[in-house]
């Protein structure tokens, strides 16, 4: 396997750009090849039988471009069906899940965590376990946020927004009542809603990015494993997508933080 080869990154929609953005800046000289499933987005309402299936057929997808590691940057998948791409990828894998406990066990002062996700990721209780294994006196209180995703793939994430005020108010009420003072976005959409959420929730709860520790990791992975790359150029991400490519630039944007100019294809994803 080589250096030179891309970094594989899929997501169920657009939420795992807000890692892609962190993979950028974190490690500019690697090529990325991302897929988001737009076509069967939200995941987190799926059973548990169809996350795995769609998991490996994501994989697959990012295994025909050679890719050197596989990133599930989707907090479903990765509490569903981690164990599974773990054991049966042929290249380097890692979820948002490991990564960001770690990170959020190292960080809390009160030992009061809370997680926000999808219902699957919730229903797995993937983070409470992972926490409270690295840490049994932590508290960790969960909660699922279904709306969320549908508001930042319509773009519904402005902190001033009533729908976007109420729709936050609703979900993190419980955990504010419980004190916690971190609080884990866990599903890459969240970020979209990071400015909104700290708003609620105050300056004295940190919240924890899974794409940037997910990034982080992947950079510690890739060196142990002597396949980061040494190129000196910046190359150009590899956008692919399960539904029509229209309407993904200007979305897209608002998740990469900047001007969206690349190519985007189509691809059938049940061909996998």
């Amino acid at each position: 396997m080589s250096s030179e080869n891309a970094i594989g990154v899929f997501d169920s929609g657009l939420g795992g750009l807000s890692a892609v953005k962190e993979f950028l800046r974190v490690l500019p000289q690697e090529k990325i090849i991302y897929f988001g499933d737009t076509g069967r987005v939200p995941y987190g309402t799926r059973s548990r039988d169809t996350i795995r299936k769609y998991a490996v057929q994501d994989t697959n997808f990012l295994l025909k471009h050679n890719v050197k590691m596989i990133v599930a940057a989707c907090g479903t998948v990765s509490s569903v069906a981690g164990d599974l791409l773990r054991e049966t990828l042929p290249v380097p894998y890692t979820g948002v899940v490991n990564p960001t406990a770690y990170t959020a066990v190292r960080v809390t002062r009160n030992g009061r965590i809370g997680v926000i996700g999808t219902a699957a990721t919730v229903n797995s209780h993937s983070y409470k376990l992972r926490l409270q294994k690295l840490e049994p006196r932590v508290k960790v209180y969960e909660q699922a946020c279904p709306l969320f995703v549908p508001l930042v793939e319509n773009g519904v994430i402005d902190r001033c927004d009533i729908i976007t005020m109420a729709v936050v108010a609703r979900y993190l009420s419980p955990l504010k009542e419980q004190g916690v003072d971190t609080l884990i976005l866990g599903c890459t959409h969240f970020p979209l809603l990071r400015e909104a959420i700290h708003d609620f929730m105050g300056p004295n709860v940190r919240l924890i990015d899974s794409g940037l520790e997910t990034a982080v990791y992947a950079a510690k992975v890739l060196g142990q494993e002597k396949l980061l790359c040494t190129r000196f150029e910046q190359p150009q991400p590899e956008f692919y997508v399960s539904d029509t490519p229209d309407g993904f630039t200007s979305v897209a944007g608002l998740f990469l933080g900047r001007n969206m100019e690349h190519a985007v294809t189509q691809i059938d994803i049940e061909a996998y």
